[in-house]
């Protein structure tokens, strides 16, 4: 279950950090965050922070094997969506790879004053291994073109 929702969320980093980072080292980061989360409510004390920094570990080397899945064309497909399809218009592809399947449907653009940009609430679906996972994000476009999750 983990690996699965690992998996989104290095997508969900494809969706934004299509400059620098790797794959492997989003999923790194990503896995880290998520596994240290998942453990944050194990034990006391000591024993809950030992949790954490094993759990982190743990989650850190799952999300650079999930990043490694992943490849060029998910995140070509997600930031597509970004760019091109209407809001909850569902975009869905099949990755012949990794056997997994994607849908990143934009749920709303607006413009961010702030950022001096325009950006996309979305929610991406993933059915990985059979199960199906679904996180939702926000990405901002870049002066590049590029989307950047936020």
């Amino acid at each position: 279950m983990f690996m699965k929702t690992a998996s989104i969320l290095v997508l969900s980093v494809f969706l934004v950090a299509c400059q620098t980072p790797t794959k492997r080292s989003s999923g790194t980061v990503l896995g880290g965050v998520a596994g240290g989360a998942a453990c944050s409510n194990v034990g006391k004390g000591s024993g809950r922070t030992a949790a954490i920094i094993g759990c982190s570990l743990i989650g850190a080397m799952i999300g650079a094997s999930v990043g490694d899945s992943l490849d060029k064309a998910d995140e070509v497909h997600a930031q597509d969506t970004l760019e091109n399809s209407r809001d909850n218009q569902a975009n869905t592809w099949h990755n012949p790879n990794t056997n997994n399947q994607y849908t990143v449907t934009p749920t709303r653009t607006y413009f961010d004053s702030q950022r001096n940009t325009h950006c996309r609430d979305y929610s991406t679906e993933a059915l990985i291994d059979g199960q199906r996972e679904v996180i939702s994000g926000k990405a901002c476009r870049q002066a590049d073109g590029r989307w950047l999750n936020i």
